[in-house]
């Protein structure tokens, strides 16, 4: 049985980093790890093979070589599937398709032929089975959170890794808090389930093995879901560490109470964790009580963002506007927050009902919703009704986006990171084709485009107080390239 699978095309995002790719010559930021982790649950004896629109095109002669089309895809891949779904019917292909686009209404579903709903570990013989008789459902659904004892050690080998910036494991699914906005819990349960240290290690040791030296995402809900099970964990990546002499460096998702866990921060540090991304969300207390961010209420949030940069870790941050208890001072507000924080990577966006939340629910239940979103919230328009006029807060999201990434503030931030952040943990080592990088932002930003004085004299005071960190302030600079520009088209 063949088994074409197909990662549908990302739009230009926050997130797709395809201005600051180029600067490093990658094709993709990150590989469908979804992908290749099905993949890696089909026997192994039926050939596969798989096409990342992200990097290359899909051919009539791929398509035509296939028994059977696995695609893969989130909300906002939905024009990209369906154009995929089209191709394949068009030359006589059956489509499975399975991911978060198609749980919330697998019932419409942009015309795929059958619907795989939920995480695939306890169907996938089902599946199979019914493949290889010919007679497949039109619906599959996950009977219930697997163990991710079940997990394959992904198919690396069907990936040209050096495409990718960088690549991507997962150690749990599941998220222990209930945030109304996030669809998190719905989609993997509100109970952390981690694969055994074991396990991940050995996800881990493949890539090593394969000549990996790059970073790696870790994509996980909430690393930290789970503080035990998180410990143990890091205990094992150190000790693999340190008997393997791996050179890999690690990127997660977290909560913001992992600030009150000192011990837990050294830890991903000596692992060799450099970043974290946290739902920070709002200087706002009463929008965060609003949407029960409640372990974001605990304690100081710009204390606790600068706590983990003095850790060793670079905090990237989620933020939304347009909650019910947003007054009109938010956009300053949110500014304030941000620049005096010091978080560099800054993804703000309009607040987004998304199907399967409780957000979604009780906006429904209310009238208040337009549509079922676009699962961008960073396209500039919302999917409800705002209690604030949406045309203000539309207006003002793009003027706080285009004021965030002006290239003064965003130096300025930089600089407020730089001043808290701890070098500590294993060190990432340059190689040419970050060199080529940094000569190619000197044309870029130093000479080419708007913001040169403030790139200059951004680059002249990191040599003079933080020359130890130079090679994380370019990352940060040439980053700062693509979210300028996508703040500027929205």
């Amino acid at each position: 049985m063949k088994i074409l699978l197909i990662e549908p095309r990302t739009p230009e995002t926050f997130w797709s980093m395809r201005h600051a790719l180029r600067f490093v010559g990658k094709r993709a930021a990150n590989p469908p790890l979804g992908l290749i982790t099905v993949a890696g649950m089909l026997p192994r004896e039926w050939p596969c093979r798989l096409v990342d629109l992200n990097c290359s095109s899909l051919s009539d002669a791929d398509i035509n070589w296939a028994d059977w089309v696995f695609v893969s895809g989130m909300e906002i891949h939905r024009g990209s599937v369906a154009e995929v779904v089209r191709r394949c019917h068009a030359l006589g292909k059956k489509v499975i398709g399975g991911g978060p686009l198609f749980t919330p209404d697998p019932q419409n579903s942009v015309g795929v032929d059958h619907v795989v709903v939920g995480e695939a570990e306890e169907l996938i013989g089902d599946l199979v089975a019914d493949l290889v008789s010919g007679n497949p459902r039109s619906l599959y659904e996950a009977p219930r959170f697997p163990d991710l004892s079940h997990s394959p050690i992904p198919r690396w080998d069907l990936l040209n890794l050096s495409r990718y910036a960088t690549l991507s494991v997962q150690s749990c699914r599941g998220c222990p808090f209930d945030c109304e906005f996030c669809d998190v819990v719905a989609l993997n349960g509100h109970k952390p389930r981690y694969k055994s240290p074991q396990q991940f290690v050995a996800e881990l040791e493949s890539l090593r093995v394969l000549g990996w030296r790059g970073p790696v995402f870790v994509v996980d809900d909430n690393f930290i879901g789970d503080i035990r099970r998180c410990r143990e964990l890091l205990h094992a990546v150190i000790a693999w560490r340190q008997r393997t002499r791996a050179r890999m460096v690690f990127v997660t998702e977290a909560s913001v109470n992992m600030a009150a866990h000192p011990a837990l921060l050294d830890l991903m540090v000596t692992a060799g964790f450099k970043k974290v991304f946290l739902g920070l969300e709002t200087p706002n207390a009463e929008s965060l009580r609003e949407c029960r961010k409640v372990q974001n209420l605990r304690q100081n949030l710009v204390e606790s963002v600068h706590i983990i940069q003095a850790a060793g870790l670079e905090v990237m941050g989620g933020f939304i506007v347009g909650f019910d208890s947003d007054e009109p001072d938010i956009f300053q507000r949110q500014f304030d927050f941000i620049q005096n924080a010091g978080v560099v990577t800054a993804m703000v966006g309009l607040l987004q009902a998304m199907p399967r939340s409780r957000l979604y629910q009780r906006l429904s239940q209310e009238g208040r919703l337009r549509d079922v979103g676009h699962g961008d919230n960073t396209l500039g328009f919302f999917n409800f009704e705002t209690r604030l006029d949406s045309k203000f807060l539309e207006e003002n999201y793009r003027k706080l986006m285009l004021r965030l990434y002006e290239p003064a503030n965003y130096y300025r931030r930089i600089l407020t990171f730089l001043d808290a952040h701890r070098m500590s943990g294993p060190r990432e080592r340059l190689n040419w084709r970050d060199i080529g990088a940094v000569l190619r932002s000197f044309w870029v930003m130093g000479i080419a485009t708007k913001g040169r004085r403030a790139y200059w004299r951004f680059v002249t005071t990191t040599l003079v107080r933080h020359p130890n960190q130079i090679g994380v302030a370019f990352t940060l600079v040439i980053m700062g390239h693509h979210f300028r520009r996508v703040a500027a088209g929205l």
